[in-house]
């Protein structure tokens, strides 16, 4: 037989599990083309067509029936489609057990009691009934003896409902064998039915909810059927009598005793109303006793007599009540505008702001206060930041005179200054920036410092509470509990909010703090419009290195004490900037100041010579520069989140040009000294080393330097600079992590070499040109002629004279400094012996004698100079005797020697200075 649709099915249930007669949904494809259709519904193996209602196609809703199988298949079974399959399943769960004295929403059939003891039903009273196995899991009998059990648990009883029970002699006689975890499922069954006994009535109407609709249905259809068929209106009816003899006992009832009842009526009244003056005395009296304890300050009090107040009267409808208790809370409004004025007076301490706070909250303030109180707070340390530059601001103006001169740290203020810094620099974190210092201090100190002072100090006494008070607000510790509780939904809300206003209040005086400082320190870092705001200082001088170093060190304990206070680094970002700000600020000034000192230096030039040359001012230079460092030490060191100083390029490329101008300025003073007039030379204070005590042999008895002396000393302290005292430098301004050293290291040896040199050629002009000047007349003194003239008897005067001479250049230099004698001696040997060979080849011819003469004399001067020569005057002199007739005989040269010899011996003394050997050769 062909049918002509698809078998039925089932793709849902719900619910799918359940106990019997639970009702439930089945949905699916083809269950049917109307109820007729429907021939057969099973679930779980129970025919269940009985409570079937089918609904559509797709939709069918029934019962579910006892069934044998606790899990299986919904089979649907229609006459198109035959017999159906199911692609889900549903869980029969076991009912619960209802005694008699349990409520239930459907009618349960009576049940046999089971009396475990005597293993036997029996039928009992219903009061005596009781659940066979409370635990809910199998019951296992021990094999314990009885009487050994009675013996074990003397007075007590294995029976629950017993008022001696004893739970371990149950568990022993019923469940010896079972497993804890068993015992552990046993303990969670008596939980739920205790917790099913607590849910009381509301439990029982909830869970028969079903059957008392069903059951007012039924009601309504009995009812409606009634009037139907009439029988309700028919006079006479059973219910119209009974009706009518109730009326009529009612009225007899009133007319006996009305008169009675009435006086009773009004004796409860005034019983009544005294009862309610006696019973509400709280109220009636609490205007008065809330007026005296806000007089008195006991907010305490009060807020707790309104709580009572108010949760017995808030909601009366009596009219006496409802009054008094207006009265209350016309009284409570005054006291929250109280509070509120009190809370958002400044200044005021935290303690008083959480307690005004807690108070409000209490009384449920609208609004909300505590948000109130930190906006007042904010728009207070706004104020008094503005007030406290105001103040300086127009006490400069009053007092210019007391600022300027302080600002020079070279005079007797330094001391103090010093000291003054180092206490400072003692400060631990979150301590106080006053340090133990007189009164006079403050006339000391630059109004812009002090101002500063005195500016982070007012914001590290006012921001912590602030902080503090914004912590308290979002972890709602400001508010008690019961008003916590009320209030918590409505701040959660707001929170990110109040967030995002606050983090907005904090970056405002984080940038009024640091536009401030700015404005009295860094007045081109703000903008033209803010100077107003931020500026005003009218200040024509610049803080001094040190004085700013004072000021980082300030601003640096105000950073960490705010960070102590976990506020978020991106709300402090801006001090970290003005920090470094400061710190290339200080760091150029205190390079120009160093620059404007080693300027000075030339006017400290004593010209006391030690035993190497060298005068202090080449001392006084280096000590100038490792000071000026070691007061950037603290300045360059970076603190935790600061960068460096030299990070940007445009700061590596001022501080290299900073460094270099100084060694230039120094090199500068060198050439200054060097070039003064003889006249501008103060010697009244020169005086001799005692270490050297040949130093100055050669000056008079008052000192005076010559303008060739100073060119030596110059000299001197200049090939000291290059060795020793710019190397030093350079390794100082690397260890404080300086850049581009290379560089200047390069640009300040250049300039000194070439100074050196300039004064080195000056110096040589000066002594060589007046001994090769005296070469030619010496040798043609006297009308000499190469070509005629008598035998050699021994070295010319000329000669001799120009060695002299040559000897006095060496006293000059070695006194002085005896490494610049080679350099010195060498450059002039080299003029006389380039004059001395110009001179010879210029004679056209010689004689005998002549040429004897001649070399005789070059040969003098060769070997006396001998240490001296270097390649140039060595050439000169092989050019000089090329010039010369060789030596015809040995008679000659015989002749020649005991010249020589002679010469040397008549000689000696004034030649030893040339005898001692020279540790070293300077390059010209």
């Amino acid at each position: 037989m062909s049918r002509s649709r698809q078998p039925p099915l089932v793709t849902g249930i719900s619910p799918n599990e359940g106990i019997p007669w639970t009702k439930v949904t089945i949905r699916g494809e083809n269950l049917g083309t109307g109820p007729t259709d429907l021939i057969g519904l099973t679930i779980c193996g129970h025919n269940c067509l009985l409570t079937a209602e089918w609904m559509s196609a797709s939709k069918i809703v029934c019962r579910v029936g006892q069934a044998k199988n606790d899990k299986g298949d919904i089979i649907v079974t229609t006459k198109s489609g035959g017999k159906g399959t199911s692609t889900v399943s549903f869980k029969l769960l076991k009912p619960e057990k209802i005694g008699i004295l349990d409520q239930s929403a459907v009618w349960v059939d009576e049940m046999n009691y089971y009396d475990m003891r005597t293993d036997r039903n029996k039928g009992i009273p219903p009061l005596s009934l009781r659940p066979a196995n409370p635990l809910g899991i199998e019951i296992e009998k021990s094999k314990f003896p009885q009487k050994d059990l009675e013996m074990l648990f003397h007075g007590m009883s294995a029976d629950f409902t017993s008022e001696n029970f004893s739970a371990a002699w149950y568990l022993i006689e019923n469940h010896s064998t079972t497993s804890f975890e068993q015992l552990k499922t046993a303990v969670t069954t008596l939980k739920r039915q205790a917790n099913k006994k607590s849910e009381g009535s509301l439990a029982y109407v909830k869970g028969g909810l079903s059957t008392f609709f069903e059951a007012q249905d039924a009601l309504s259809a009995i009812h409606q059927k009634l009037e139907a068929d009439g029988t309700e209106k028919v006079e006479g009816s059973m219910t119209q009598k009974l009706e009518n003899v109730l009326n009529r006992a009612s009225n007899t009832a009133d007319t006996l005793f009305q008169e009675v009842l009435g006086r009773k009526d009004k004796a409860d009244s005034t019983r009544n109303a005294l009862n309610v003056l006696q019973r509400f005395k709280f109220l009636f009296n609490l205007p008065l006793n809330i007026e005296r304890n806000i007089q008195k300050g006991d907010y305490d009090v009060v807020i707790n007599d309104y709580e009572k107040a108010k949760s017995l009267f808030g909601k009366t409808e009596v009219q006496v009540f409802k009054k008094y208790y207006a009265e209350v809370e016309t009284r409570i409004e005054a006291l929250r505008e109280l509070l509120l004025d009190k809370l958002l007076e400044t200044p005021s301490t935290l303690h008083d702001q959480k307690r005004y706070i807690r108070y409000l909250s209490d009384l449920h303030a609208p609004g909300d206060p505590a948000w109130q109180c930190i906006g007042a707070q904010h728009k207070w340390i706004l104020q008094l930041m503005h007030n406290c530059k105001e103040g300086y601001v127009k006490d400069l103006k009053g007092n210019p005179g007391l600022h300027s001169p302080m600002l020079d740290l070279d005079n007797d203020v330094r001391p103090s200054v010093l000291g003054h810094l180092s206490q400072t620099a003692s400060l631990k974190r979150g301590s106080s920036f006053q340090s133990g210092r007189d009164d006079t201090w403050r006339y000391k100190t630059p109004y812009r410092v002090a101002f500063v002072e005195k500016l982070t100090k007012l914001v590290l006494s006012q921001l912590p509470n602030f902080w503090k008070l914004w912590i308290s607000y979002v972890n709602g510790s400001l508010f008690s509990e019961t008003a916590e509780k009320s209030g918590q939904v409505e701040r959660s809300k707001n929170v990110r909010q109040r967030q995002n206003d606050f983090k907005k209040m904090i970056q405002e005086v984080m940038h009024s703090l640091v536009k401030l400082i700015r404005g009295a320190l860094l007045p081109l870092s703000i903008r033209e419009g803010e100077m107003r705001q931020y500026g005003g200082w009218e200040v024509k001088s610049e803080l001094s290195g040190q004085w700013l170093a004072h000021v980082i060190q300030t601003i640096r304990l105000t950073y960490e004490s705010l960070t102590a206070l976990e506020i978020p680094n991106d709300m402090l970002q801006t001090i970290q900037d003005l920090i470094l700000d400061l710190r290339v600020r200080c760091v150029m000034v205190t390079l120009q100041h160093t620059a404007e000192e080693i300027k000075r230096l030339a006017e400290k030039e004593d010209w006391i010579v030690d035993n190497e040359g060298l005068t202090s001012l080449p001392c006084q230079f280096e000590q100038c520069i490792v000071h000026s460092l070691q007061s950037l030490k603290v300045v360059l060191e970076c603190k935790p989140g600061e960068a460096s100083v030299f990070q940007q390029p445009k700061t590596q490329e001022e501080v290299c040009q900073l460094s270099i101008n100084i060694m230039q300025v120094f090199i500068y003073c060198l050439e200054q000294l060097s070039t003064k007039p003889d006249a501008d030379i103060d010697t009244t204070h020169l005086s001799v080393d005692v270490s050297s005590p040949d130093l100055f042999g050669s000056i008079h008895e008052d000192f005076s330097l010559t303008s060739e002396q100073r060119l030596l000393i110059v000299l001197s302290n200049c090939r000291h600079l290059e060795r020793r005292t710019f190397l030093n430098t350079a390794e100082h301004f690397e260890k404080h992590n300086f850049q581009g050293i290379e560089k200047i290291t390069q640009v300040s040896m250049a300039s000194l070499k070439e100074l050196d040199q300039r004064l080195f050629e000056n110096y040589i002009e000066l002594k060589a040109d007046p001994i090769v000047g005296s070469l030619e007349p010496g040798i043609y003194a006297g009308y000499f002629d190469w070509k005629d003239c008598l035998p050699p008897t021994g070295v010319r005067n000329y000669l001799k004279e120009a060695l002299v001479n040559i000897i006095a250049v060496h006293a000059e230099v070695f006194t002085i400094s005896k490494e610049l004698v080679p350099r010195v001696l060498s450059k002039v040997v080299e003029a006389v012996s380039e004059e001395l060979s110009r001179l010879m080849q210029c004679v056209s011819s010689f004689s005998k004698n002549g040429a004897l003469q001649a070399r005789l004399e070059i040969c003098a001067l060769r070997d006396t100079v001998a240490i001296y020569l270097t390649p140039e005057s060595k050439s000169s002199f092989k050019q000089a005797l090329e010039a010369l007739p060789q030596l015809a005989s040995g008679a000659d040269k015989k002749l020649l020697e005991e010249l020589l010899n002679k010469f040397k011996s008549s000689m000696h003394l004034q030649l030893t200075c040339f005898q001692a050997a020279s540790s070293t050769m300077m390059k010209t």
